[in-house]
């Protein structure tokens, strides 16, 4: 069976995150924590990191060649590779935590 192609996730990060400059810091935040989440999945998706100016906005969304996906759809997805999306995304949120708890701390 041939491997499906890469999903690509962007993930919009709120500036409040980062304490009440966040706004000061967010656009470099991302950048930085885009080039950590390379590394997370990277069998499974390509990553976009991008802060959250909108809150209309979801905070995650996921594409297959520019075709936006539905929950639904990406949780199939997940399902057919064995995986399962909520466990995913809970990790990607510990590791993304984690980095911001880490660039907080290099900050101050």
């Amino acid at each position: 069976m041939p491997m499906p192609k890469k999903l690509s996730v962007l993930c919009r990060v709120e500036p409040g995150c980062l304490g009440p400059d966040g706004r000061e810091h967010i656009e470099a935040f991302c950048n930085l924590a885009q080039q950590a989440m390379k590394h997370f999945a990277v069998d499974l998706v390509t990553w976009t990191l991008v802060p959250r100016y909108d809150k209309t906005l979801p905070e995650m969304e996921y594409s297959i060649d520019n075709k936006w996906l539905s929950r639904p759809q990406v949780s199939i997805y997940f399902n057919t590779l064995g995986q399962d999306l909520d466990t995913f995304e809970e990790v990607f949120n510990d590791k993304l935590t984690a980095f911001i708890n880490l660039y907080l701390a290099r900050k101050s």
